[in-house]
């Protein structure tokens, strides 16, 4: 009985620390970019289509040399899928939409970008620069944005990348005045 006891206020006094580090237990990801680097935590376990897709456009090095495209502050940055002169990268398929994973679009997660078309997403992800509750499932056409992860270093960075000038761009808007180069996207042992 006394043995009991004691397992049991070990794993009370153990499971804040397991909740605490459960993001750590995931993916980890270095986005190195022109204007520093951020850490990704990918959360395999409740969005694991959209983490192996966006780790095989990594391994590929598909991103490598693409630019955060679309920067709008206090909402999010985009990024993944244009090189520094405007041109869009050829994508593999879309994938499933998997925002009914119960990830939220809070200040600092990665979700995937996507069409009005729900299962459209392919490489395009986004950092949210602040809680887009609008963007979870279900949203305003049943579906929302598939969070997969989120920053666990270089907020700062992405705070930078946020306030930067943006303007007109090859037909597009909220392009950066200055190309942000997505350096290389590297997943960490």
């Amino acid at each position: 009985m006394k043995r009991s006891i004691h397992t049991l206020l070990l794993s009370l006094l153990l499971t804040p620390l397991l909740y605490t580090n459960a993001w750590a237990e995931n993916v980890q990801v270095l986005m190195k970019t022109s204007m520093g680097d951020i850490t990704l935590s990918l959360d395999q376990e409740k969005a694991p289509q959209t983490v192996e897709n966006f780790l095989q456009y990594a391994r590929d090095g598909f991103y490598d040399g693409t630019v955060f495209h679309r920067v709008i502050k206090d909402f999010m940055i985009q990024g993944g899928g244009f090189t520094a002169d405007m041109k869009k990268k050829e994508t593999r398929d879309p994938i499933q939409n998997e925002a009914k994973n119960g990830l939220k679009n809070k200040h600092g997660t990665i979700a995937m970008a996507r069409t009005s078309v729900p299962h459209s997403a392919t490489a395009q992800f986004f950092i949210n620069h602040k809680n887009n509750d609008f963007l979870d499932y279900p949203s305003r056409d049943g579906w929302g944005y598939a969070v997969f992860g989120k920053v666990t270093q270089g907020m700062d960075i992405v705070d930078s990348i946020a306030n930067q000038p943006t303007g007109f761009n090859n037909g597009m808007r909220n392009v950066p005045s200055k190309p942000i180069l997505i350096e290389k996207v590297s997943i960490l042992e």
